[in-house]
């Protein structure tokens, strides 16, 4: 599906796959990216650090997201900012969804 001047479901842009990680970028940029995400429960991102901001917006399921070892417990429809050079994690509690927006500047 292409959301580029058409209405679209940020749902219908990913799907999940049992025991993995999706991704699919939508937006990319010189100067950010716009990345979809799907997890299967149980999955995540070991702990890494990134040289810019990133925002992730949680629109299906629930994540547990590490930042400079303080826990976040997301669930749908709530946000946060990674802020950079921080070390970061994140854990699917249960099949989630998220978008991740990272401005570069």
């Amino acid at each position: 599906m292409n959301i580029i001047g058409e209405v679209g479901s940020l749902n219908s842009l990913v799907d999940y796959q049992d025991g993995s990680v999706v991704s699919k970028e939508i937006i990319k940029k010189g100067k950010g990216s716009v990345t979809l995400f799907a997890f299967d429960k149980g999955q995540g991102l070991s702990e890494h650090t990134a040289p810019f901001d990133a925002l992730v917006y949680i629109f299906d399921g629930q994540v547990e997201i590490s930042i400079a070892g303080k826990q976040h417990s997301l669930k749908t429809g709530e946000t946060i900012i990674m802020p950079a050079n921080k070390p970061h994690s994140l854990r699917a509690v249960d099949r989630f969804k998220m978008f991740l927006v990272m401005i570069k500047e």
